[in-house]
């Protein structure tokens, strides 16, 4: 079956419900190679890279997807030059969004409509270019024809959004709508993550730190509830700044103030965790084995004096 075939069970349905036949296998490139084959099974075979250290992969087969608006997209646009890291993800973050799952087919097809980095526009199966902003929506389309959940791929349009804002490239904006974009979004970090620890220092009842207007001088949990309601109001405020990716700018805004003292534990643990990998590499096995089990008799220790030492007279 040929993509131009009639499909009576595939239509422009907003908002997308899932339609996993719009993925497809896109065949092999070069020569002799495989055409594209609509209503085939698409088909992700991986092979893993680690040039300069940094863990990449290449595809030996093409993905095909057939947009809404702009027809058939088949990538990569060339298998034997194309990498991806899979859904780029900080490590810190992968807990919320994994670097696979159902969103990996939408996920490739974006990394294949922006490649290379050179050369950020991609051109249909029809003729159709795609510039950037365009490949973010159909990132998010395709999110949802694979079954990925509502907010998971609304969390990760934002965020490929707003590297777009960041970027520039391959937008066809004016200098003065990229930098506009690029202030916006630094601005709006900016101020939610200064916000986030104002009001965290503001909680514990910091001395010398000026009360939030929005918390006051009140009993923690009305200074909670007034923290966590500005962590939502604050962030919809700036996000007018972002245009027409304001949506973007609201689900980056209020997710980045809800979780920012969960990422500040996470950056310390990681930070931990490295440092002990890097002493623990550098050390000799018999001194590394020294310290642990030092250290663990100190924990024993400081467990057993809370657990059997009175307590203060009169409590």
């Amino acid at each position: 079956m040929s993509v131009s075939d009639s499909v009576s069970d595939i239509g422009p349905d907003y908002p997308v419900i899932p339609q996993p036949l719009r993925f497809y296998d896109g065949g092999v490139d070069g020569a002799p190679g495989e055409p594209a084959i609509f209503g085939s099974m698409a088909q992700i075979v991986l092979v893993r890279c680690t040039d300069g250290g940094r863990e990449q992969f290449r595809m030996r087969r093409r993905i095909a997807y057939k947009d809404r608006q702009l027809g058939e997209l088949l990538v990569p646009r060339e298998t034997s030059t194309f990498l991806s890291d899979l859904t780029s993800v900080p490590a810190l973050f992968t807990w919320l969004v994994p670097k696979t799952g159902k969103h990996l087919p939408a996920t490739l097809l974006h990394d294949g409509l922006i490649h290379p980095l050179d050369d950020t526009t991609y051109t249909s199966t029809r003729g159709e270019i795609v510039l950037r902003v365009e490949a973010d929506r159909v990132l998010r389309d395709a999110m949802g024809d694979a079954g990925t959940k509502l907010i998971r791929r609304w969390l990760i349009w934002s965020a490929v959004t707003m590297a777009t804002m960041l970027d520039g490239r391959g937008t066809n904006w004016s200098k003065v709508q990229t930098w506009w974009y690029r202030v916006a979004v630094v601005l709006t970090l900016g101020v939610v993550a200064t916000l986030g620890f104002w009001t965290f220092l503001d909680l514990i009842d910091v001395a010398r730190i000026p009360n939030l207007p929005w918390m006051g001088d009140r009993p923690w949990f009305y200074e909670l509830a007034g923290g966590l309601s500005g962590a939502v109001v604050i962030p919809l405020a700036l996000a007018l700044l972002w245009g027409p990716f304001r949506i973007a700018g609201a689900i980056v805004g209020v997710s980045i103030a809800v979780l920012l003292y969960v990422t500040v534990a996470l950056l310390f643990i990681t930070a931990l965790y490295q440092g002990l990998e890097w002493v623990m590499a550098w050390m000799p096995k018999k001194v590394a084995l020294v310290l642990t089990g030092a250290g663990t008799l100190v924990v024993l220790l400081v467990f057993a004096a809370a657990l059997f030492m009175p307590a203060p007279y009169g409590r």
